[in-house]
């Protein structure tokens, strides 16, 4: 037998007066992004003094160092875990389950009135049957008979036998939709018993938490906390862009699993964006040691053995240690609490549950690149406007009521920005014209390799609204002196070295309905005779 002790690990359990046997009941769950805290529910009965109480519904799973217990009316002393020696574990029990059960005993209903319909078609026809077996059976005596009851009672046999035929076939024509009616029923009761069995699952992988308490009433309580691995959330959002108002709706909910053996029903829910499970404190630093020696001669000849050299010793490394990197949020722990009770069902993945929705005012511009698309994207800028951080997930995005993708939110702190891109603009062409691409040698006399390139950049709008355009392209750039690289634009790039990227640039103008707008963009790189351009 297995114990985990909690407390008191060295000392005997004390010896009880009695074993009371209990389960619990799960009341509130906090979710962290991985993992969750799991508080239960105990109440028992019995006399003032001391007993074991033997809570027999804790997963197996439970993480024994991370228990806690607590009572408001009774003096708690040793507890531990118990995993062998368990008595029966008593059938799930919730509102649910009897409603699933309720469910089952009424398709079992169905599923025999079904069959008590196709059973009395099949009586009547055997007993039209057995009728017709009977008359057709029968044998005539024609001693003493005259012709006229001869034919009398054969006009009989036949009338009998066509209204007996006539009417098995009548109860024949409603067998299959009797038939089928049974076959209904059976899949009705097949899915509710499912659905029961699904609900009502009993793991047979199970412990049990044995706790010693002292009583001073008739009727105690315990609340214990736990910790579970198999849970998380993480958030998604549904962003709705109204382009003209502008205005950005932002739907936030969350997407929550588990997977404990058990279901949580009617639990007061609580999502937390901490990490217990993650790195709490800062690395540490170790002294690294260096040192230099004389360089180690070359190895002889005679030392290479078999097409291999042999091996050059060299100082012991000094020590080290090294840490992975984790994952970590922005800003402090944000703390959400549902506002309903709820229930999540083990197995379940990405359950997806509604915080509140959000409004955003945001920048919103036609972002074009004709370098490389033919035609330019609605994009927002979205401020966090809020005091509190909007953490990173999913994003699916609608313009004017259409589904246009998805994307991966960042962490955005209060005050940061990001830009989400809402679809093509398919009215705004874009094009990029090379009139010129030379290259090679620049007269005789010269001792300089250069290429020059002339683009034309241009965009038209094909729609009957105006649009603010935000316009990219870019030149090369070079950090060496020989490699010389000029351009000229007309007009001048509003922007250059775009967020910190050489050689960017970006033009910001707006263009009216079935305007045209054309950037002339000229470019040189020169270098020196008998160099390579890489």
């Amino acid at each position: 037998m297995r114990i985990l002790a909690l407390l008191a690990l060295a000392l005997p359990l004390p010896a009880w007066a009695d074993t009371i046997q209990t389960t619990s009941h799960i009341t509130a769950i906090t979710i962290y992004p991985s993992g969750a805290q799991v508080t239960r529910e105990v109440t028992f009965t019995a006399p003032a003094g001391a007993h074991e109480v033997l809570i027999t519904d804790l997963p197996a799973d439970v993480e024994p160092t991370m228990i806690r217990l607590a009572s408001p009316d009774a003096t708690l002393g040793a507890f531990a875990l118990r995993t062998d020696r368990l008595p029966p574990r008593a059938a799930p029990t919730s509102p649910v389950i009897d409603a699933a059960k309720a469910a089952v005993k009424t398709a079992e209903a169905g599923v025999a009135e079904a069959q008590q319909a196709v059973d009395a078609i099949d009586a009547q026809v055997e007993a039209q049957q057995a009728q017709i077996t009977f008359l057709t059976g029968l044998k005539l005596d024609g001693a003493g008979a005259t012709a006229d009851s001869l034919t009398a009672i054969a006009d009989m046999i036949q009338t009998k036998v066509l209204a007996a035929r006539q009417a098995a076939q009548t109860a024949q024509l409603g067998l299959p939709a009797a038939k089928d009616g049974v076959t209904k029923a059976q899949d009705t009761l097949a899915q509710t018993q499912a659905t029961l069995d699904a609900l009502s699952r009993s793991d047979s992988d199970y412990t049990a938490l044995s706790v010693a308490v002292t009583t001073t009433t008739d009727t105690g309580h315990l609340t214990i906390t736990h910790y579970t691995a198999d849970a998380s959330w993480a958030p998604v959002y549904d962003m709705a862009l109204d382009r003209k108002a502008p205005k950005l709706a932002v739907d936030r909910g969350v997407l929550v699993s588990q997977s404990t053996g058990e279901d949580w029903s009617g639990v007061d829910l609580t999502l937390s964006t901490a990490q217990p499970s993650s790195q709490s404190t800062a690395s540490g630093l170790y002294p690294e040691l260096k040192s230099i020696g004389d360089p180690q001669p070359p190895a002889p000849l005679d030392a290479v053995s078999d097409g291999m050299a042999a091996p050059v010793m060299s100082a012991p490394a000094a020590e080290s240690r090294s840490v992975a990197a984790s994952v970590s949020y922005q800003g402090d722990t944000v703390v959400y609490h549902y506002p309903t009770a709820v229930d999540v069902a083990t197995g379940v993945e990405n359950l997806r549950l509604a915080l509140d929705t959000l409004t955003f005012t945001p920048e919103v511009q036609a972002r074009a690149v004709p370098r490389y698309d033919h035609s330019a994207f609605l994009v927002a800028k979205l401020t966090n406007t809020e005091k509190e951080i909007l953490l990173p997930g999913t994003a699916y995005l609608t313009r004017d009521g259409a589904l246009v993708g998805s994307t991966e939110l960042p962490s955005l702190a209060p005050g940061a920005d990001t830009t989400l891109g809402f679809g093509a603009i398919e009215g705004l062409k874009l094009t990029r014209d090379m009139p010129l691409k030379a290259e090679g040698d620049r007269g005789i006399f010269t001792t300089s390799t250069q290429i020059e390139e002339k683009a034309v950049l241009k965009v038209e709008n094909l729609t009957d609204e105006a649009w603010p355009v935000h316009l990219l392209d870019q030149v090369p750039y070079s950090e060496q002196e020989d490699l010389q690289i000029t351009f000229t634009a007309e007009p001048a790039p509003t922007a250059q070295d775009v967020e910190g990227q050489r050689g960017i640039l970006a033009w910001d103008f707006d263009i009216g309905p079935k305007e045209t707008k054309e950037i002339k963009l000229d470019s040189v790189m020169s270098w020196p005779q008998g160099k390579v351009l890489q």
